[in-house]
């Protein structure tokens, strides 16, 4: 995954009365680090997940969306995934609880608050603008209940942007958020349509970046043209990454090349593979090439095994 860069930079307006913090169990209350509760993965805005436990046992399942405790305040968020006790990662788990299941009313805040983003977002890149910060504010994220808002962008140095959270938090009127992210993540952000023709993986369904190289597309006979085998980001596309394994595995039925092979046009070698029409390309003398498919392929492999046998 893109490196966040540590360039991020908070904001509270002192005439703001934050919400006093609930993290701390009362009388009653059950302990929120009481490794007991069922633990789940509340996924947010832009694929951004974090652990929470449920220690109030609600009738929560998949794809409900929740209303979670944060520092300050309260988020929304969609349980994705339960998390099997002997599987959890404990100093990953938030100490604070999820609170309860999201009603029609707090679904609904939530639509608001994203038109309220798409706002935030074209203000922010008109102070950015007017400073003459060289930054390029991506996304925004408010937070469910206000108590903050996120703003997310790209840059290549680092920007001295505290006046610009000043004035962001001067006419919002809460806690204010800048944090710089990665190409990648940008491109999540944004959304977009991949050289493919598909919506990006990104956006439609990859939930975490790993690294790639280029050693990945030659493993694929694929071209090491920039152009050919890099994302809407700039960055060498994900699906070489999720579909290395499926090509490694289905690379073991074919013949490696520069493998000797006869066909009935005579003896050549196989020059390359050609996974996904399920056959192989055979270099002749006199610079001719002849395909061969899997079937030949397997039928000539048990031809020379029962021989030998």
């Amino acid at each position: 995954m893109d490196e966040q860069q540590n360039n991020d930079f908070e904001h509270d307006d002192d005439h703001i009365s934050q919400p006093e913090e609930s993290s701390q169990a009362g009388e009653g209350q059950p302990a929120h680090h009481d490794e007991t509760h069922p633990c789940y993965l509340v996924e947010f805005k832009a694929s951004r997940k974090e652990y929470y436990r449920d220690p109030y046992h609600l009738p929560v399942k998949i794809g409900d969306d929740v209303i979670v405790q944060v520092e300050r305040g309260e988020d929304i968020g969609r349980i994705i995934q339960r998390i099997p006790e002997g599987k959890v990662e404990h100093d990953k788990v938030k100490a604070l609880p999820i609170l309860r299941v999201a009603s029609a009313d707090e679904r609904s805040q939530s639509a608001d608050n994203r038109q309220k983003e798409f706002e935030a977002r074209e203000v922010c890149r008109k102070m950015a603008g007017d400073r003459n910060l060289n930054m390029k504010v991506v996304d925004a994220e408010w937070q469910f209940d206000g108590n903050k808002i996120t703003f997310y962008f790209t840059a290549e140095k680092r920007v001295d942007f505290r006046q610009l959270v000043k004035d962001l938090a001067g006419t919002y009127r809460t806690r204010i958020e800048l944090r710089q992210i990665g190409a990648r993540d940008e491109a999540r952000r944004v959304g977009g349509i991949g050289i493919c023709g598909y919506e990006q993986c990104c956006t439609l369904f990859l939930k975490d970046f790993e690294p790639i190289t280029t050693q990945l597309a030659r493993e694929q006979s694929l071209s090491l043209n920039p152009a050919k085998i890099s994302g809407n980001c700039g960055r060498l596309l994900c699906c070489l990454r999720y579909e290395s394994g499926y090509y490694r595995e289905a690379t073991k039925q074919y013949p490696k090349v520069g493998t000797d092979w006869m066909t009935a046009e005579g003896k050549g070698t196989i020059s390359g593979v050609q996974i996904l029409k399920d056959q192989v390309t055979v270099s002749l003398p006199e610079g001719k090439h002849e395909p061969v498919s899997l079937t030949e392929i397997r039928r000539q492999q048990r031809k020379n095994k029962s021989w030998f046998e």
